[in-house]
């Protein structure tokens, strides 16, 4: 017998939960199902131990800030991934107070971003990359900082042992925050499952196929039975990770056309010394070496999970096939079809910089591993950290040409009729995960859309708006979720170092 439902979710990541929540608030009355293979929530990519928490807002991310050919710094990117971070931390403070979430720091915390290189081209970069940012209100309170003493007052874990004859320099901003994702899934899924949802773990989509009247049969295998179950659904989001794209192929819409993926692993190295942890309380994030790509950034991470302090190093890139951690060896050569195969193609004659940089991680040694962490810690010692897998990441391909280009940011899928949407890609996901949805329910739903603009505007009062051209809305909203997400003791959450320029 077939089930009905209005929306099935797939995937217990962030980004399933997120649309989940969103929907509850906006349309109460509809039936929502959820279906997820593995038996937890949040256990691929939104699990805190596979991702680094970031809360990517570009304060300390240089790949979204690069230098132009001429010297100067185009920082489009790192405004518009600030922007929709933003509206992610509008919506927690909205689900906060609207009993959504609990104690917020279950899920976020404040923590210093900091970017780091060292090298008298790279801080002059760093300067210049302060100069363009500054100014800007969100990212007000940014500070330069190359002096050796105060480097060493901040950083004091990375600045023993450091030959200081070598120029560094800092952009530091207090205002940034570690996001556990997997805690912030697990609150909105309980919420979801709260308020009348289905939410159905150990059950593997097999199939999607569309019907005449525009929904869609979504056939169900429960892992642990072996039983199969039918799902008919007037709307079908795919928020499955790196599992995403064959479940998108599957279902036959023509916008998948051209799309593959490159599957990417990663490993971190995560410090066992209590002593080390307590003497690091940053993000800090570097430059990728000359040839790599963006997911390559080193960074030496604060985490707060389970409200337990944290430090991670990485990332450590290594490659396999699977599409997810938990995946097959065969989810690479079974996504590649007709209509992708010289997108593949395509990529594999343009990036060899990232053959070679694939190949040059995977022969790396752990005790070279080591070596690349000393550049942060230079008194570095293995045994005071444990190398762990993290997350598998699927980069986007996508077609251009007769060949194909590969993107390391996200991309919504959605079909022309709206029935049907999913999202490729990795970084910067879950930070920007909200905006990613009303991107999704923008194109899917435009009718309810309209309806749902008074509610939403509600719960992200900043809709429509953008914050870097709004500096009082930006302050009144930055007071609010600081105060409600539990990141100041007060309204006032402006950094104490405003726009300080500290020289060595």
């Amino acid at each position: 017998m077939t089930e009905k439902t209005d929306v099935v979710l797939i995937g217990a990541g962030i980004m399933s939960a997120t649309l989940g929540a969103l929907l509850r608030q906006l349309q109460p009355d509809w039936s929502i199902s959820l279906f997820e293979r593995l038996d937890a929530a949040a256990a691929e990519s939104s699990d805190p131990w596979n991702n680094a928490g970031t809360g990517h807002s570009a304060l300390c991310e240089l790949n979204y800030s690069p230098q132009n050919a001429d010297g100067s710094v185009d920082i489009t990117k790192a405004i518009d991934i600030n922007e929709r971070f933003q509206v992610s931390r509008q919506f927690w403070s909205y689900a906060v107070e609207a009993g959504i979430l609990a104690e917020p720091s279950t899920f976020i915390n404040p923590i210093p971003h900091v970017s780091f290189v060292h090298g008298a081209d790279n801080a002059d970069y760093l300067r210049k990359r302060y100069e363009a940012l500054a100014p800007q209100p969100l990212f007000e309170g940014m500070e330069f900082i190359d002096s050796p003493d105060e480097f060493s007052r901040r950083l004091p874990l990375m600045s023993r042992g450091r030959d200081f004859s070598e120029p560094i320099a800092l952009n530091w901003t207090d205002g940034g925050t570690d996001i556990d994702f997997g805690a912030l899934t697990q609150e909105l899924l309980a919420y979801l499952g709260r308020s009348g949802g289905d939410l159905a773990f150990g059950h593997e989509v097999l199939d999607l196929r569309k019907q005449s009247d525009g929904s869609w049969l979504v056939k169900v295998r429960n892992l642990r039975t072996r039983e199969t179950r039918t799902v008919n659904s007037k709307f079908v989001f795919v928020g499955a990770g790196g599992g995403a794209l064959p479940l998108l192929q599957k279902s036959g819409i023509k916008e998948i056309d051209g799309f593959g993926g490159f599957p990417v692993s990663g490993q971190f190295f995560r410090c066992t010394n209590p002593a080390l942890i307590q003497q690091h309380e940053a993000k800090v994030y570097g430059k990728a070496a000359v040839g790599a790509p963006p997911m390559s950034v080193p960074h030496l991470d604060t985490r707060v999970i389970k409200g337990q302090p944290g430090l991670l190093f990485g990332p450590y890139a290594g490659w396999t096939p699977k599409f997810l951690k938990d995946g097959k060896l065969t989810d690479l050569f079974k996504s590649v079809k007709p209509n992708n195969i010289f997108s593949l193609l395509g990529v594999g004659v343009t990036e060899l910089g990232l053959t070679k940089y694939l190949v040059s991680e995977l022969l790396k040694s752990e005790a070279g591993k080591v070596d690349t962490l000393s550049e942060f810690i230079p008194r570095a010692d293995g045994r005071d950290w444990e190398l762990i897998t993290a997350g598998q990441r699927v980069q986007v391909i996508r077609r251009k040409g007769v060949g194909g280009v590969l993107e390391f940011g996200t991309a919504v899928v959605a079909a022309e009729d709206g029935t049907i949407a999913g999202l490729l890609g990795a970084s910067p996901g879950a930070s920007t995960g909200v905006t990613a949805m009303l991107d999704v329910m923008q194109r899917c739903f435009p009718r309810e859309y309209v309806e749902w603009t008074p509610k939403l505007k509600e719960m992200i009062p900043s809709l429509g708006v953008k914050l870097s051209d709004n500096q009082a809305l930006f302050h009144e909203v930055w007071d609010w979720t600081s105060k409600t997400l539990g990141l100041v003791a007060g309204t006032d959450n402006t950094p104490k170092h405003a726009g300080v320029a500290v020289d060595g």
